[in-house]
């Protein structure tokens, strides 16, 4: 087997193993600067986006720090949905099933929609690594049947998110229950002001490790967006879906409401529409993601839930219905597709009450094509501020022209016609200029 840079780290032979396997060679940047943290024992704040490597920079050394000799909770990886701690749960199996015979790792996942009962039999014996939504694992700890006071780490992923959700409550009465000297472990893709209360409760002096973002979204995505011109949205998005004819394309709305609203609008229309959102229940929710993974539908709704903490393979077309109020859901929103080195489109029909929006996120780096469909073809608009820009031109060449004209000292009748004159005569030269540029 190959040889990888994770060897500088000492990590117990069969995580070495496993990262091969996995066939990661670098640690990416997020894992390089926290992992040595990690493993020293402090606490730490990470952010970064989606896709920086996030789930194994605190996976790997924490699986590195467990004692497989203590049957007892070692750790408690906290996640604000379902999905999301499924899939560190199976990141986390990824690496133990590789564990040596007689130094086995045990992890189990927690979340609500289980059997909460059976959930409660099965935990007489208790595992080591523990990884579910804050709800399900404070009502565990409250039935005193999971046992969080051996552990003395905890990981809040996608905090920003668990706030936004209401589970940031959950995290404290976990939290509470575990010994002071507690090693936190926050990941987060932005740290609003609401969320500091919480991190200066349990953290003294933590190591801060933001990831920039090489680039705002992936390089293979096309940003384009489309005026609504007061017309029927969702017969824009039923032309749009069927002229991309995508692989796998995902709409995007502000609430669960209109999420419906559009999912049967589409499905009026012929197309095969799956659909996520808060409302659906653990059941639904189960069936929808296995469809979904069965490439059953060709056309999701969603809200921004499915941006953060849900990973859909091979989405090849984002379309925002609406633009998020919060723009970096923007980011999330589109960083579902052009993953792996493929390449994406994201189409945004936007309102004229969006501008401002659209201007921050030009300022943010993207580049958006101005299009728009006309007969059943795409077409390309040009500057979306042509028309701006021109006024503003326009008001520069007249302070221009005033400028290069002064009024005479000594007024002679007619003076104020030859001064017109004058100003005419830079306004048209000075166009000239800016048509030759």
């Amino acid at each position: 087997m190959t040889e990888t840079k994770f060897e500088r780290y000492d990590f117990k032979p069969f995580i070495i193993e496993a990262v091969k396997k996995l066939g990661f060679f670098e640690p990416t940047e997020i894992q390089e600067r926290l992992i040595p943290t990690i493993i020293k024992g402090d606490s730490a704040i990470g952010q970064s986006q989606t896709g920086t490597g996030k789930t194994h920079a605190y996976v790997l050394p924490i699986l590195q720090k467990i004692d497989h000799t203590r049957q007892e909770v070692q750790a408690v990886i906290t996640a604000p949905t379902r999905e999301l701690a499924n899939q560190i749960y199976h990141e986390i199996l990824k690496v133990t099933e590789l564990c040596h015979e007689g130094e086995e790792i045990t992890a189990r996942c927690y979340i609500g929609g289980t059997d909460k009962q059976r959930t409660i039999e099965k935990l007489k014996k208790q595992p080591q690594i523990v990884v579910g939504t804050p709800g399900r694992i404070n009502d565990l700890v409250k039935e005193k049947a999971l046992f969080v006071h051996t552990a003395d780490m905890i990981v809040v992923d996608e905090a920003d998110l668990m706030l936004d959700m209401g589970f940031i409550e959950d995290v404290d009465q976990i939290a509470a229950r575990m010994p002071e000297k507690l090693q936190i472990l926050v990941f987060s893709a932005t740290i609003p002001e609401k969320l500091k209360p919480f991190l200066k409760k349990y953290m003294e002096n933590p190591k801060f490790v933001h990831v920039e973002p090489k680039q705002v979204t992936a390089a293979k995505i096309e940003h384009r967006i489309i005026p609504s011109k007061h017309r029927n949205k969702v017969k824009l998005v039923h032309e749009a879906l069927t002229l991309f004819n995508p692989y796998l394309a995902i709409v995007f709305t502000n609430t669960k409401k209109m999420a419906d609203e559009v999912a049967d609008s589409l499905i009026g229309k012929g197309l095969k529409v799956g659909r996520i959102h808060g409302d659906l229940n653990p059941r639904e929710r189960k069936k929808m993601m296995k469809q979904i993974n069965d490439l059953e539908f060709q056309y999701i709704v969603a809200t921004d839930l499915a941006a953060r903490g849900i990973d859909i393979q091979g989405i090849s077309h984002v379309i925002n219905y609406e633009l998020p109020t919060d723009l970096d859901f923007y980011i999330h929103r589109v960083g579902r597709t052009a993953r792996a080195g493929f390449s994406g489109i994201a189409l945004t029909i936007y309102e004229p009450s969006d501008e401002d929006a659209l201007n921050k996120l030009e300022k943010m780096g993207i580049e958006f094509h101005h299009t728009d469909l006309q007969k059943g073809e795409w077409v390309n608009l040009g500057d979306r501020n042509k028309r701006k820009n021109r006024q503003k031109q326009a008001d520069e060449i007249d302070k221009k022209a005033s400028s290069l004209v002064k009024k005479p000292t000594k007024v002679k009748p007619g003076y104020k016609k030859k001064m017109q004159y004058q100003m005419e005569s830079i306004k048209k030269r000075e166009r000239r200029i800016q048509r030759k540029k």
